[in-house]
């Protein structure tokens, strides 16, 4: 039972990194939200970065899904436990950027720490 709710919830993690890397296509001022301060959101050479990361963002949401469609519990959760350094290295950029500490916290740090029970979760199943 707890195994499948920590694959319902990598998979919601799956999908909101992918939703968020799609996002930079359609709505590159939404960079402005990851925490930086002064996002130079309307320099061509910001939104080219931003786009190679938007890439890189969905990559990543695909392989969890991969990874849920066939890999045994315990591959899974060694993933989430590798993947929650991205955002926990998101909130260290945040904090040096002198950027909001909410964000930081609230939602880099957060989403890292919800990827660090997702895989323990995973890894004792």
């Amino acid at each position: 039972m707890l195994v499948n709710v920590a694959n319902v919830l990598a998979g919601l993690i799956g999908a909101g990194i992918i939703v968020i890397g799609a996002r930079a296509f359609w709505a590159p001022q939404a960079a402005t939200g990851f925490g930086i301060p002064d996002t130079p959101t309307q320099d061509r050479a910001f939104q080219a970065w931003l786009r190679v990361k938007a890439v890189r963002d969905m990559a990543a949401g695909l392989f969890i899904f991969i990874l849920l469609a066939g890999a045994s519990p315990h591959l899974l959760g060694w993933s989430m436990l590798a993947a929650a350094t991205m955002p926990a290295g998101d909130a260290l950029i945040v904090l040096h950027s002198n950027g909001p500490k909410a964000i930081a916290y609230g939602v880099h740090a957060s989403t890292a720490l919800v990827m660090v029970v997702i895989a323990v979760i995973l890894l004792v199943a």
